[in-house]
């Protein structure tokens, strides 16, 4: 091994709202102490129960992605595993993501608030 992920950073419009979003999303902790970062309007983490951290960085000229368009490319997108994926869509519906495609297969697209593309799959 050659390194250890320390965390995913996703680039946005507001840190700290898209914190919010991903912190309800996957019940982590917002903006936790951590000597690794600084935080706070331009910098924002998540602390997840897994000891994964999500970060997100305020970009003053963000362009949000386009699914499936390659205009402005997806660059990245997470996969969710959801028990019941008709609440886990009133879930995210209700926090603000947007429903971009629902395959007949078990997994929906959606865009965070920021534009970003994430998958909800039934796990």
């Amino acid at each position: 091994m050659i390194a250890k992920l320390q965390c995913v950073v996703l680039d946005c419009p507001d840190a700290r709202a898209l914190a919010r979003f991903y912190g309800a999303l996957l019940g982590g902790a917002v903006n936790r102490p951590d000597p690794r970062w600084a935080v706070g309007d331009d910098f924002t983490t998540v602390h997840l129960g897994s000891g994964l951290v999500l970060a997100f960085q305020r970009v003053a000229e963000f362009r949000a992605p386009q699914w499936p368009g390659a205009e402005h490319p997806q660059q990245f997108h997470l996969d969710f595993d959801v028990p019941d994926l008709d609440e886990a869509e009133k879930q995210v519906l209700d926090l603000g993501a947007t429903l971009l495609h629902a395959d007949s297969r078990g997994w929906r697209v959606y865009a965070d608030p920021a534009g970003h593309p994430f998958c909800l799959l039934k796990g």
